[in-house]
């Protein structure tokens, strides 16, 4: 399935901000919240500068009726003509079921996350609505200017992305075609069973990560390989693979592999290429997306064509229209 670009956000319409799934730094949050009011004026959901209650686990921003209520809120507000989630971490897959499609069908907007919000992102695909791969608030504080202006920029004007100025490392070779599917690899895993799997088959996907270990980047595509979700998939553009946060950013590695020693700095890549190349999938590395010191926004689901001879990537539709 398909989906359509939603209405653009004019400068100084309103964003809708909420915290579906874990919950934020002030610091950090406030942060990234002036920066994206330049452009905007913003509706910030209660609980996201609220006290948590003692009952809610600590990974999660409020309980899942408080945070389904609040997403719901900003999707049946006419006012609110987008959606920025405030961070990610987990919890999205918990409320999906609850959130209000109808409202998104009769009002499309677009909503912008990453990470655990690639749930969101699917969930919203498979109701025929277009969202952002990019960065939340929470991130765009740490963010170059670059990426803030280029998220503004694809809100606010229908224009499409075009030639990126990526510099990436090809992995095999032609040109292939395809919506641009951009996930959280361990998202991209767990979602394949759902009522919102990622629409892979004749994609070009691209992942990323953080915090996830070689072992487990390998699990995470080798059950994907097996489940036959990535079978018909034409190609892979690798993100950011991370072990942690932008402030100590360092890939994903083991600190104490089964073999003994440490894993080498590429550890990660090595392992995603190795899974790609068995599943008989081309693939490019190096795109600056993800949980690291850059986070370009992309269109979810937009075509795109990725020339392996020529390491470039080329957007054809816009995010919104």
């Amino acid at each position: 399935m398909s989906a359509a670009a939603p209405p653009r956000v004019r400068r100084g319409q309103t964003l809708g901000i909420v915290a579906p799934a874990g919950p934020v730094d002030v610091d950090r949050m406030k942060r990234g919240l002036a920066r994206l009011g330049e452009a905007f004026e913003l509706r910030i959901a209660d609980n996201i500068f609220a006290e948590r209650s003692p009952n809610v686990p600590s990974y999660l921003a409020a309980s899942d009726a408080a945070r389904a209520a609040e997403l719901n809120a900003m999707l049946a507000d006419p006012d609110v003509r987008g959606i920025v989630l405030a961070r990610g971490g987990y919890g999205l897959m918990r409320i999906l079921d609850e959130l209000d499609a109808a409202s998104l069908v009769r009002d499309p907007k677009p909503i912008v996350g990453f990470s655990d919000a690639t749930a969101l992102l699917a969930w919203a695909h498979h109701l025929g609505v277009r969202g952002i791969h990019g960065p939340m608030a929470v991130q765009l504080g740490d963010l170059p200017a670059e990426d803030v202006a280029h998220l503004v920029a694809m809100l606010s004007e229908p224009r499409v992305p075009g030639l990126r100025p990526w510099f990436l490392a090809s992995h095999g070779t032609g040109v292939h075609r395809g919506p641009l599917v951009p996930a959280n690899l361990t998202l991209a895993s767990m979602l394949v069973g759902s009522p919102w799997p990622l629409p892979l088959a004749g994609a070009i996907a691209l992942f990323e990560e953080v915090g996830e270990r070689p072992y487990e980047l390998d699990r995470y595509l080798t059950q994907l390989s097996l489940t036959g979700a990535i079978a018909e998939t034409r190609a892979v553009i690798v993100g950011e693979l991370l072990r942690c946060w932008p402030q100590l950013c360092s890939r994903c590695t083991d600190a104490g592999p089964p073999a003994g020693g440490t894993d080498a700095d590429d550890a990660a890549l090595f392992t995603v290429l190795e899974r790609l190349a068995a599943a008989d999938l081309p693939a490019a590395s190096g795109a600056p997306v993800g949980h690291g010191t850059r986070n370009e926004a992309v269109p979810f689901g937009a075509a795109c064509v990725l020339d392996l001879d020529h390491h470039t990537i080329e957007i054809t539709e816009a995010a919104v229209a």
